[in-house]
């Protein structure tokens, strides 16, 4: 039997390998080899780091005290290794004190030879070709650790093997022993799966054995494992690692950004086990959380066929028992009751397909699926969604898959390293387009997920989700929404998570999806939907016909191809090659290692990190500047050398400067742990340094900050208690059916007329289920193409009427949100105008005798026609004439006021006056809706009239804080132009539209259709205070919170920011020569002015005013003008000296300068003071004489103004009417006059800028929020 074997481990806490080393030592029976039973393995001895004596740890201990727990020794050899001594490594008996050994946690060593040698450990009579396989740990949190196996065999003759160095074999019997051949492992362990990497070490480690004899191995083995200890993990983005490994060269490649998973083996490999639908069965039985077991007469393919499927899912994560590897042993692990997904030989197939019920058995050999057989009736898989699979598998039957036919018109190559080199952009390309398509199938599966969130309150409506999902997804649905797997989905998706999945989703976003997410609308089908569901049959399928439409026929589904849900047996027709786009993988650089010397001292690994160390900083040094993603790299990995050499301020130095490199990598953990580990002396010299100062200041700050992540998910659930208003208020926005809470007041007030102020479940239940049935029957619309052809594409029937007599015949109202249509009945549905919205003149409620009846009619008068259309509507008169007169009034505001957003609350309006109405059933209803009729009352009430010069000038409003609760101020805005870059799509080229709100938030919008293209960036916590386009891939923002964020304009993400100022950045200004961006200048409240090198982030200067309070600057002529609260102060930029002053010259003391602006051609300089309702100006050359005053009428405050051509446009707040209104005066620079006073916003103007000189746009404060486009002059 086998006595043990040679365990070697490595740990380190920042670097990527455990090494693990598993070597044989057998003890034999005289007998022959074809009769001996399986051997047990067993662990012999650990190897663990560091791979130096005490002597020389003491040496260098000093930096070391962060990882001093983790530190051990090689354990020392022994004669007779005994596996209590193993057991004591996982802590059930006490090693002894000589022994200084650390394994992980996950690591059983118990179980691991079992492992390593999955199917039992067999003495064959000849030699065996050597085999790997792979192996996944998983701890109790979850936490995974990888292995990887080379199994090889080593001659046994004459009756003797040694280990050590010593024979471990006693004859018993005379005669000359038959030749035997016996099983060797090695193990590397990493906390990372680098699965082709370790693979291509560990061959050419086997190579490297081949000529040393059992003496010379184990040092061997030391050598390697060290090797392996000693190579970093390289930090997410484009750069990987190589080193050399005698013939190979070894690649550690980097996951693409910190949420993404490493990929370092062949993601297409399932692709070539099972045919496109089998993969979108064996993912459906994933997602549904089923017991999976794989099977496969190849260990290895197990493992990487598992990880594949775990990829494929990205960023949706397995959360179930994860064992990819089962031996012989451990066949009662598929008995578990639990989700699990699990591999065994294929030999077990029998049995385990016949002792357990209840488990997905997937044949990995021939591409089967099935069931175990003791269960009673075999489940269905659901189909993936109809829509997503036929993407899916087309995308799938476009990718190259073998690598032949990629060779066939290359020539051959004689080079071992080019053919590897070929190989691995090959893979690494197929690679990047099969992440893409299953990414791509992931996001169709779930994108509208989104539609039926509450970001607020945190609830899913799961059931009006499935609802909303065709009838034949809907199996597939319900088992997926009941998972682990998609509630932490539910999480991110609730967080706002910019994950992979997010990134997908929203850089394939339609316009309509677009401009949903700035009109919150009830759903319905856009007529360009309604006329694709003509001709697709899959929307032929009538779930409900509720409403009956005149004289349509049944449309009958044509016979198509049924979609095979059997587990044993699939028929597939031939596919048509389609041609996808393939995204080109992102480009890598690589960075060679240095070599590492033995023997194995302090010396050499001293020397190793020197040279590492000047590698880097070499690397660094050549880099040009705009190369800040690799200059990131570097710096991270000179960090970790500098921390493993005990240079921890070095270390931090290096961190630091990720801020302004890619802060997506900042090792946040790690240096907080430096700094707790610091030695007071180094903390002293660290805390002398400002930016280091700064930096332990902001670490250790997070860490004080006690913020619970508040991550709970709710299911949306009827109300079963009466509610309040407040309570009212949040079950409606929990609902989905409206967000303002203005208007969920208004219907609070129109559920309880004639009640007391409270609602009861039943009358909320009658609502919501109004509200529900109305917008499900509205799906069913389905307009003839003659009616469909008269309207515009992006127009939605939210309603229609019953069947009615009109002057223009018989048929259905139909509303949308542009116009009213009659439907017409008889021999063909035909069309009929009635009115467009904005063309009413007049409407009216009205009787008509008919017999000896009085007929309620509705009768409607519009500007282009002179008849009068009359329906005889009978009892639902009075709710189409509330309806009616809404839209009108609505229309009428929003094209008065140029805000499309009007028009779309007045549809959510008449929408809740029909629920209502139909909710309550009474004679109460009509007046109760009546309470909807916010806009029509408004125009009864309040004259909105706008005054011709602000409705000649403006041209547009949108509204940044569509979809939140609450209005936000708009505090900055930005307007970028657009430009044409190659590496972009096409949407990005477009102008944009940057918009700061409260709380650093950001919105972007497309300024070419002014649709959201960036729902929120996320700047700190504090408010945004200025934004400048630096140079057309950064924009630079500054906080309150001291910080300037930069983002990038290509991936529209935040990954740099400058720490630099102590106090609130206040503004920012570029300094442009030759056209060209070459220096930019900011400031900050404590009057610091920095000046920034674009290209490296780097200060050129810094310079202090004699004052405080610093609010803006200009840059002219080299000269800086600062504006403070009590002067404003004139600087040359080269040496920063005083050169001009202008003083504050009020009498009132409390006032203070507030804005200012410069008109150098005329020497003359605009200012504002606080408080005041008046422009002054000076000129420039005479400081001391009295400056010009202009007086703004009507206006409280200045409180913004920018330059446009020879005019100056002033933000203020200001009185209309009689009421407290946001006004811009556009004031004439040559005349000192006011040309127009445009009256656009409901609230203050917080902010101003310009597009182009062509437009202005403004910016209001919360009560309002929206912002006004003007055309300028």
């Amino acid at each position: 039997m086998l006595l043990g074997c040679l365990f070697h481990l490595v740990i380190s806490m920042w670097r990527n390998f455990h090494g693990f080393m598993l070597y044989s030592v057998l003890k034999l029976c005289l007998l022959k080899p074809k009769s001996l039973p399986p051997l047990d393995p067993e662990v012999l001895s650990v190897f663990v780091p560091p791979f130096i004596s005490r002597d020389d740890i003491q040496v260098i201990n000093a930096g070391h005290n962060l990882n001093k727990s983790k530190r051990r020794s090689f354990r020392k050899k022994k004669e007779r290794p005994k596996i209590e001594n193993v057991k004591s490594l996982n802590g059930e008996q006490k090693a002894p004190d000589t022994e200084d050994i650390t394994v992980p946690k996950d690591i059983d060593l118990i179980g691991l030879p079992q492992l390593c040698f999955p199917g039992g450990l067999y003495i064959t009579s000849e030699s065996k070709e050597d085999h790997i396989h792979f192996l996944v740990f998983t701890d109790v949190c979850g936490n995974r650790t990888y292995g990887v196996v080379a199994q090889y065999y080593q001659p046994m003759q004459d009756g003797c093997i040694s280990s050590n160095g010593q024979a471990h074999w006693e004859s018993v019997q005379t005669g000359k022993m038959p030749v035997c051949f016996v099983p060797f492992a090695i193990c590397v362990i990493s906390r990372y799966p680098y699965f082709n990497a370790l693979k291509d070490c560990l061959s050419c480690f086997l190579v490297q054995l081949r000529p040393f004899k059992d003496l010379d191995v184990e040092e061997h083995i030391k050598e390697f494992a060290a090797k392996l200890f000693l190579i970093p993990s390289p930090p997410p983005g484009p750069l990987h690692l190589v080193f050399n490994m005698k013939p190979l060269q070894i690649i550690i490649p980097s996951r693409e950004d910190p949420d993404s998973p490493i990929i370092d083996l062949d993601l297409h490999l399932p692709l070539l086990c099972f045919k496109p639908e089998r993969v979108l069965q064996i993912m459906t039985c994933i997602l549904t959380e089923q017991r999976i077991v794989f099977f496969s007469s190849d260990w290895a393919l197990l493992t990487l066929v598992a990880e594949c499927f775990m990829l494929y899912l990205h960023p949706l994560q397995w959360q179930h028992t994860f064992v990819p590897i089962l031996s012989r042993q451990m066949l009662d692990f598929v008995m578990a009751p639990t989700s699990f997904l699990m591999g065994c030989h294929i030999d077990h197939f029998e049995e385990v397909s016949t002792e357990t019920e209840d488990l997905i058995l997937i044949n990995i050999d021939n591409g089967d699926i099935a069931h175990s057989k003791m269960a009673e009736e075999e489940p269905e898989i659901p189909d993936v969604p109809a829509q997503a699979a036929e993407t899916f598998i087309k995308r799938v039957e476009s990718l190259q898959l073998h690598y032949d036919l990629e060779l066939c018109h290359l020539r051959a190559s004689t080079d071992l390293g080019e053919l590897q080199m070929r190989r691995r952009a090959w893979q690494q390309k197929l690679n990047t387009e099969v992440q893409q398509t299953t990414l791509q199938l992931i996001v169709n599966i779930f994108r509208e997920v989104k539609d039926h969130l509450n970001y607020e309150h945190r609830v899913f409506n799961s059931e009006e989700f499935l609802k909303t999902r065709a009838i034949g997804d809907q199996p597939f649905y319900k088992k997926v929404l009941e998972t682990y797997m998609f509630h932490s989905f539910l999480k991110a998706r609730l967080n706002r998570k910019m994950d992979a999945f997010a990134r997908l989703e929203l850089s394939t976003q339609s316009e309509e999806d677009r401009l949903n997410l700035m009109f919150h609308t009830p759903r319905r089908l856009t007529m360009e939907k309604m006329a694709s569901k003509l001709f697709n049959p899959q929307y032929r399928i009538s779930r409900r016909m509720v409403i009956s439409m005149p004289n349509l026929q049944d449309i009958k589904l044509p016979e198509g191809p049924t979609r095979n849900s059997s587990l044993r047996r699939i028929e597939t027709g031939v596919g048509k090659s389609v041609t996808m786009f393939s995204p080109h993988p992102p480009y890598v650089y690589t960075f060679k290692i240095p070599e590492i010397h033995f023997p194995l001292m302090f010396q050499c690994v001293h020397s190793y990190y020197t040279d590492f160390f000047n590698h880097l900083s070499k690397a660094i040094n050549t880099l040009p500047p705009d190369s800040s993603a690799l200059l990131a790299r570097y710096f991270y990995l000179r960090g970790l050398i500098s921390l493993m050499q005990g240079k921890l301020l070095n270390a931090l130095s290096d961190f630091q400067n990720l801020d302004k490199t890619d802060l997506r990598i900042f090792p946040t953990d790690l240096v907080r742990k430096i700094v707790e580990t610091m030695p007071p002396s180094e903390r002293l010299q660290a805390d002398r340094k400002p930016e280091l100062k700064k930096l332990i200041s902001r670490v250790m700050e997070k860490q004080r900050e006690v913020m619970k992540i508040d991550d709970h998910v709710k299911n949306f659930e009827l109300p079963k208690t009466h509610m309040q208003l407040d309570d009212f208020v949040k079950r409606i926005q929990e609902s989905g059916i409206v967000k303002d809470i203005d208007t969920i007041h208004r219907l609070f007030d129109a559920l309880t007329v004639g009640h007391q102020k409270q609602i009861d479940p039943e009358t909320f239940r009658d609502f919501y289920n109004y509200w529900k049935e109305t917008e499900a029957e509205a799906q069913e619309v389905n307009l003839p193409p003659t009616v469909i052809e008269h309207l515009d594409k992006n127009e939605c029937v939210y309603k229609l009427s019953c069947s009615v007599r009109t002057n223009c015949g018989v048929g259905k109202i139909a509303l949308t949100q542009k116009r009213l249509f009659l439907l017409t009945e008889g021999g063909r549905p035909g069309y009929v105008q009635i009115a467009a919205f904005r063309d009413i003149e007049d409407v009216k409620s009205t009787t008509a005798a008919f017999l000896l009846l009085r007929i309620p009619t509705l009768r409607i008068k519009t500007l282009s026609k002179k008849e009068v259309f009359e329906a005889n509507l009978k009892n639902e008169c009075d709710l189409w004439y509330l309806i009616v007169k809404e839209m009108w009034a609505g229309k009428k505001m929003a094209d008065d006021h140029k805000d499309p957003q009007y028009i779309q609350q007045a549809l959510t309006n008449v929408l809740l006056m029909d629920a209502v109405v139909g909710a309550l059933q009474s004679c109460k209803a009509i007046y109760a809706a009546s309470k909807l009729s916010y806009f029509d009352r408004m125009k009864n009430e309040v004259p909105m009239m706008v005054p011709k010069t602000t409705s000649e000038t403006l041209k547009h409003k949108i509204n940044p804080s569509a979809g939140e609760t609450f209005p936000q101020a708009v505090d900055v805005l930005l307007y970028t132009p657009g430009h044409l870059d190659p590496s972009e799509r096409p949407g990005n080229a477009h102008p944009k539209l940057w918009c700061a709100l409260n709380e650093g938030k950001v919105v972007v919008f497309d300024a070419s259709t002014w649709s959201i293209q960036q729902h929120c960036f996320k700047m700190g916590r504090s408010k945004l205070t200025c934004m400048i386009m630096v140079e057309q891939s950064q924009v630079w923002i500054g906080s309150q919170d001291s910080i300037i964020y930069i983002i990038n304009t290509h991936s529209m993400s935040c990954n740099k920011q400058l720490n630099d100022h102590r106090s609130d950045v206040t503004d920012i200004i570029v300094e442009k020569k030759n056209g060209i961006p070459s220096e930019a200048y900011s400031s900050s409240l404590d009057g610091t002015v920095i000046a920034w090198n674009i290209s490296t982030l780097k200060v050129n200067s810094v310079f202090q005013l004699p004052c405080q309070n610093l609010t803006s600057i200009k840059l002219h002529n080299d000269q800086l003008w600062c504006c403070t609260g009590s002067c404003i102060l004139v600087v040359s930029t080269h040496e920063f000296q005083l050169q001009m002053k202008i003083e504050h010259h009020l009498k009132d003391v409390c006032s203070y300068f507030l804005c200012f602006q410069l008109f150098p051609e005329r020497d003359e300089v605009w200012a504002s003071y606080s408080g005041s309702s008046d422009l002054y100006v000076w000129n420039t050359k005479d400081f001391s004489s009295t400056p010009q005053k202009i007086h703004l009428q009507d206006c409280s405050e200045i409180t913004c103004m920018i330059r446009v051509k020879n005019q100056v446009w002033v933000g203020s707040s200001g009185r209309s009417q009689g009421k407290s209104k946001g006004k811009i005066y556009v004031v004439s620079a040559e005349k000192k006059t006011v040309e127009k006073e445009l009256v656009g916003h409901g609230d203050t103007v917080k902010a101003l800028c310009s597009a182009e000189d062509r437009y202005v746009l403004s910016g209001s404060g919360k009560e309002e929020g929206k912002i006004a486009i003007w055309k300028a002059e």
